[in-house]
């Protein structure tokens, strides 16, 4: 076999190597990372805020409106190259408080609860005329000066003056 040949094949093999490292999958890990014996630690009618915080550290967020409830979440996704990422697994740890801080109920759930939304399209769809690239360039042409074209008012300079 000859060098030439020898070479070729390397790159061949190099080549083939590096485009199949691109399509492995990239996995990600977001969130909360659950301890299970932890979690379970947190029992209803036992616990309070203090010591949930102490046990699970500080939640992902907490609820907006009565500070009722805080969720610690913890999610597993891949992607191939430029896609999109998929969720492959998610926990959803809900804790609620009661008024005086006490936990009230644990609550868990997985990638079922994860929503998947698309896109309407590449344009959003608004009521009214249809411009096209023309007259959004060149539609503006002649209104400049025009009656109720924008002059006037505080710092329009288009006010009668006073002569003296």
């Amino acid at each position: 076999m000859s060098v030439y040949l020898a070479r070729k094949r390397l790159t061949a093999i190099v080549g083939l190597a590096l485009i199949m490292a691109g399509c492995a999958p990239l996995k990600s890990h977001q969130g909360y990372i659950v301890d299970a014996d932890l979690v379970n630690t947190v029992q209803p009618g036992v616990d309070n805020r203090q010591s949930v915080l102490q046990v699970l550290g500080k939640p992902t967020f907490a609820s907006q409106f009565d500070q009722g409830d805080w969720y610690y979440i913890a999610r597993d996704s891949r992607n191939y190259a430029f896609n999109d990422p998929k969720a492959r697994a998610q926990i959803t740890l809900k804790i609620s408080f009661d008024s005086a801080g006490n936990v009230a109920s644990i609550s868990r759930s997985g990638v079922d609860q994860v929503a998947s939304i698309d896109m309407y399209g590449k344009t959003t769809p608004t009521l009214g005329k249809k411009r096209g690239f023309f007259e959004d360039l060149f539609g503006g042409i002649g209104t400049v000066g025009a009656a109720g074209g924008g002059q006037g008012g505080p710092g329009g300079g288009g006010g009668q003056r006073d002569t003296p």
